[in-house]
C-alpha cells in the first residue's frame, strides 16, 4: 500500500519555509489557522498571521490592501466560504485590481462531506474561471501542492490554488515540477484520453490501469494548470485517441472539463465524457458521497467502460 500525505502539511511547510528566506510574506486567514496546518507558521511568525475571524470578505480585502503596500499576502480559508463569500472582493480587490495575492481554497470539493452541501466547494474552481485571467491550479499529491505555490508567488499577481484535505499518495509519475499553463502526461495510451486533476489523479491511474486489462489503453494527462490552459498541447495529446473523459471534484459545467472538452472540439470532433458531481451532493463521508456519483475505482471504471464499448469500441 502507498503512503498518503497531507497536502495542507506540506503546503504549510513550504510557506514556512518560503517566510524565513522572504519577509514580505503574509498570512490572512478566517479563524482557520489550525484547519489549514498553519500553527507552526503562527508560531514562528505571529506578527505576519492575520486572522480577520469569519469575515472573509474582510480577509479578502484587507489582504489585497497589504498587497499594495508591497508585502505579498497570502488567503487560506476553506474553500467554499473563500470563494462563495467573497466572490466580489476576489473579483474586484484581486483580479481586477492585479493585486499579487494568492488565495489558497482549502479543504475543498467534498472534503467537509458530513457538514452537508453548504460546505461543500464544488463550484469553486467554476466560479474562479469565471474571473478573467485569474491562473487556477488544482495539484494533484502534496509535492505538487508545494510547487503550486512556489509557481504562484513566481506570477507576482494573483492566483487561485485548490488544496486537498483528502490525504493522498505521492505520485512519483509527476517527474518535473508544477508549472503554469503545463500538463503532464502520466501514462501512455491510444484509445482515450482521460484528463484530470486534484485527488482524483491517483484514481485516474488505477482505472486507467483496470481498462487496460480489457484491451482499453487510456492515455492519463493531468491538467493541474487549469489556467493558463495550454490548448495547442492538449489537442495534440488528443490526437488519434477515440474519445476524450474528464473528471473532476466538483461540477463539470464551467469547471476544468468544460475547458478541455471547448480547447479539444475546437480543433477536431472527437466524442467526450465530463464526470463530475453536478449536483446539491447529500450529506456523508467524502468516500460514500465519491461512490454514489462514480467517482472512485469501481465507478469510474464501469462508467468509462460501458461509454467506450457503446459507442467508441468499433
Amino acid at each position: 500500500m502507498p503512503e498518503f500525505f497531507d497536502c495542507r502539511t506540506t503546503f504549510a511547510d513550504e510557506l514556512t519555509k518560503l517566510a524565513e528566506r522572504d519577509n514580505r510574506i503574509v498570512v490572512v486567514v478566517n479563524d482557520s489557522v489550525s484547519s489549514g496546518k498553519l500553527s507552526m507558521f503562527a508560531k514562528r511568525f505571529p506578527d505576519r498571521l492575520i486572522n480577520v475571524g469569519i469575515a472573509e470578505q474582510n480577509m479578502v480585502g484587507i489582504a489585497a490592501g497589504l498587497a499594495r503596500t508591497g508585502l505579498t499576502p497570502i488567503v487560506s480559508a476553506a474553500s467554499c466560504f473563500l470563494t462563495g463569500r467573497a466572490m466580489e472582493q476576489i473579483k474586484v480587490d484581486i483580479a481586477y485590481s492585479a493585486a499579487n495575492v494568492t488565495l489558497v481554497g482549502m479543504s475543498p470539493g467534498v472534503s467537509y462531506g458530513a457538514l452537508g452541501a453548504t460546505h461543500h466547494s464544488i463550484e469553486d474552481v467554476s466560479w474562479m474561471r469565471a474571473i478573467p485571467s485569474l491562473p487556477i491550479a488544482v495539484p494533484s499529491d502534496d509535492i505538487d501542492s508545494a510547487g503550486a505555490l512556489k509557481a504562484a508567488l513566481e506570477i507576482g499577481g494573483p492566483a487561485f490554488i485548490r488544496i486537498p484535505r483528502t490525504p493522498l499518495p505521492r505520485l512519483d509519475c509527476l517527474q518535473t515540477p508544477f508549472r503554469f499553463g503545463s500538463h503532464r502526461v502520466l501514462r501512455e495510451g491510444a484509445d482515450i484520453l482521460f484528463c484530470c486533476n486534484g485527488v482524483l489523479t491517483h484514481l485516474a491511474l488505477s482505472v486507467a490501469e483496470r481498462l487496460a486489462k480489457s484491451g482499453i489503453h487510456v492515455r492519463v494527462l493531468e491538467v493541474a494548470s487549469v489556467r493558463p490552459l495550454d490548448s495547442v498541447a492538449l489537442a495534440r495529446h488528443a490526437e488519434g485517441v477515440k474519445g476524450v473523459v474528464t473528471v473532476e471534484e466538483g461540477v463539470t459545467s464551467g469547471g476544468m472539463g468544460s475547458a478541455v472538452v471547448a480547447a479539444v472540439t475546437r480543433v477536431r470532433a472527437v466524442h467526450t465524457l465530463s464526470l463530475g458531481i453536478d449536483a446539491f451532493a447529500p450529506t456523508g463521508s467524502p468516500e460514500q458521497i465519491m461512490h454514489a456519483y462514480g467517482l472512485d475505482l469501481d465507478g469510474l471504471h464501469a462508467t468509462i467502460h460501458k461509454w467506450f464499448s457503446a459507442r467508441l469500441a468499433a
